[in-house]
């Protein structure tokens, strides 16, 4: 076996471009350095044949061999390296490779690739594992299976600390493997499992993998190694290896380790594959338009591609030389399957990304099962959605997210969205994301209150968020718009059933979506001047007040329903009180918890949600106060262009339902009884 190795002759830590040389700069003990190099190499010399390149004064880590380049069957592959501070070594070694008689393969992208430190072949296997995510591209590993005639099984890294795949990654003979499973992504570990057996594999802990044990040269049965605890020498005594620790600690200053101080010149023989194998690396090219500087759109795609497992390149961007213009960008998606770009782009999708592939008809495929979408269902979003269909765009109606899009003809041809459970066999589904279309408003940035804004507010700009939004309010009323109201119980209990009742009965609420609890404490408040037994005029409990809420349910019970307690006379005033006065429609959905509950409550959820859904059609403002499963539920049935403000005491209720994705969605963390009664002094006389 050839070795090429490198005499740290120049090794230094001179930059930073990994997080082990963070606060190492200058630290490097080179005649340290030397020894350990040179006690590693007196005994790998014993075993194999050491070939050295020599050493250029201005390239620091030329003695991390490894990242050179990927040699097999007489082809070298050289390394393109992503930071510039390494880019100097490509020369020195592709002149030796050249020198020594190696063919050079040069593949035609100009992407990064670092060698053996994310190439590493499976011993005497026509197969490449090839690292991703911090070094080398995902798109090289395409042109690695034609230059080597292997399969490539790419495997995307998630830990800076081990930015190479050899920093913790050894394939071992006979199909075995030493590993560190968390440097990898889920889908990454999957695959390995899916190639490696349980018991064919050897997961390190965390200190062996800090350790850089992982990064190991083997030669014959002896792998070397920076060190080992005593428990993973015995797992590769088991295999029928001897382990040996020969300290490089100094080179970890740099990020190194043993298999970085070294790259093979001959892999074990493996049977080539001819034609090579088709690589399930696919790529896919987006225009992304808009404010995407100032409004983030263009992080949030780039987030969406990594987050993915995908790899991106911008290859053209335009940005807006004032801020009421558009920039434009345009992206090169690659991902390591088709599912996996499928995915990506139809997240991209949802930022009102399109592809530049030319246009495509929708695809459809019919329902065999009720209720059942066909795999591979495209999945709505609340924004304005377009399906071509027989050459034309066909707006789909009913929009609303986390729902399939069923389409058909009749006098024209019509698309809808669609819950599963009201599927049924034959129906016509938008599978996959070609010919579909998102359009997406843009966000206005504002340092004030804004509907367009996406934003949270604080309890300081909560005058002014209520003072924007009763003018909303009183433009809606003016127009006969409509504004929608889902509420909780906490609406009584803080002291704003009141205030609540006033805007109903000024006509500014036009449907109430609630649950049991906010009609019962309602009518409790009424009856007895009580919510949950707390006389709210002192903030005292009464005795035996926790009867109350049950008593008002009796009550409204025995007289038949809500409508009938409030035309008895029973009920005198309140929420619902000017609900009924005033005709304005509510939707009780109730739950496992509801004591009663009042006739009027819906205790089947599919009735109760579609009732939710009819209430809300043609609503034009919903504000949600402090009821986070009723405001959910509202939240996920409303389409783009629904301007929904969201009051809670607590910010995480309020980011979790402004961060829905509508640019319409306002958050403002305050009481709920402080802001209804703000609202009501701003609208109500």
């Amino acid at each position: 076996m050839r070795i090429l190795v490198c005499p740290p002759d120049h090794f230094d830590v001179a930059y930073v471009i990994n997080p082990w040389m963070e606060g190492q700069i200058g630290r490097v003990d080179r005649a340290r350095a030397e020894r350990q190099w040179n006690a590693l190499m007196e005994q790998v010399a014993r075993r194999a044949e050491l070939l050295e390149v020599t050493p250029a004064p201005d390239c620091p880590d030329m003695c991390f061999t490894a990242n050179a380049g990927l040699v097999a069957d007489g082809r070298a592959l050289p390394a393109r390296f992503r930071n510039p501070e390494r880019a100097l070594e490509e020369a020195p070694f592709t002149r030796w490779f050249e020198g020594a008689g190696f063919e050079v393969v040069r593949p035609g992208e100009d992407d990064p690739f670092e060698g053996e430190g994310d190439a590493l072949f499976q011993p005497g296997e026509a197969l490449l594992w090839a690292g991703y995510g911090v070094r080398s591209a995902l798109e090289t590993h395409t042109a690695l299976g034609r230059a080597f005639g292997v399969e490539v099984v790419s495997l995307r890294l998630v830990d800076p600390r081990f930015y190479h795949l050899d920093t913790c990654f050894a394939p071992l003979p006979e199909g075995r493997l030493l590993y560190y499973p968390a440097a990898f992504d889920e889908r990454s570990q999957r695959a390995i499992e899916r190639r490696v057996p349980a018991n064919r594999r050897i997961a390190v802990d965390d200190a062996d993998a800090m350790g850089f044990a992982c990064n190991a040269l083997r030669v014959g049965e002896t792998i070397f190694m920076n060190r080992a605890s005593g428990k993973l020498v015995r797992a590769l005594a088991d295999f029928g290896f001897e382990a040996k620790a020969l300290p490089v600690d100094e080179f970890l200053k740099a990020g190194g380790g043993v298999k970085c101080l070294s790259l093979l010149l001959d892999q074990a023989p493996y049977p080539r594959i001819q034609p090579a194998p088709t690589s399930p690396i696919c790529s896919e090219s987006v225009e992304l338009k808009g404010h995407l500087m100032d409004s983030g759109g263009l992080n949030r795609a780039l987030d969406i591609v990594t987050d993915a497992g995908g790899s991106f390149r911008v290859t053209s961007i335009s940005l807006a030389e004032r801020k009421d213009q558009e920039s434009r960008a345009e992206l090169r998606i690659v991902a390591p399957d088709e599912d996996r770009l499928e995915g990506v782009l139809g997240a991209l999708l949802s930022l009102g990304a399109q592809r530049k592939s030319p246009v495509r008809t929708a695809r459809i495929e019919r329902v065999t099962q009720a209720g059942v979408a066909p795999d591979g269902f495209y999945s709505t979003t609340i924004y304005p959605t377009e399906i071509r269909i027989d050459g034309a765009w066909i707006p789909v109606e009913r929009q609303r997210m986390d729902a399939v899009v069923v389409t058909g003809t009749g006098t024209a041809p019509w698309a809808r969205c669609a819950l599963f459970r009201d599927l049924r066999p034959g129906d016509a589904v938008v599978c996959g994301i070609d010919g579909v279309r998102v359009r997406i408003p843009e966000a206005r940035e504002s340092g004030e209150f804004a509907f367009m804004n996406a934003s949270v507010s604080s309890e300081r700009r909560v005058e002014t968020a209520v003072k924007a939004i009763a003018w909303e309010m009183r433009r809606l009323r003016e127009r006969g718009g409509k504004v929608v109201v889902v509420a909780g119980p906490v609406v009584v209990h803080t002291g704003g059933a009141r205030a609540l009742a006033s805007l109903v009965a000024a006509g500014y609420v036009q449907a109430l979506l609630t649950g049991n609890a906010l009609p019962v404490h309602d009518i409790e408040l009424d009856l007895y001047g009580t919510s949950l037994g707390v006389d709210l005029s002192r903030g005292r409990p009464v005795h035996e007040g926790h009867r109350n809420h049950l008593m008002a349910i009796n009550r409204v019970r025995a007289a038949g329903g809500i409508r009938p307690a409030v035309e008895s006379g029973l009920v005198r005033g309140g929420i619902f009180y000017e609900c009924v006065r005033r005709e304005v429609p509510f939707v009780l959905a109730g739950s496992i918890r509801d004591d009663g509950p009042l006739p009027d409550t819906l205790m089947d959820l599919v009735e109760a949600q579609a009732a939710y859904a009819r209430a809300i059609e043609g609503a034009e403002m919903i504000l949600m106060l402090s009821s986070m499963l009723h405001a959910i539920g509202t939240g996920n049935m409303t389409p783009a262009g629904v301007r929904v403000i969201c009051v809670d005491i607590s910010p995480a209720v309020v980011t979790k339902l402004a961060d829905r994705g509508s640019l319409e969605s306002v958050g403002i963390v305050t009481d709920v009884g402080l802001f209804l009664n703000l609202l009501a002094q701003n609208l109500v006389d």
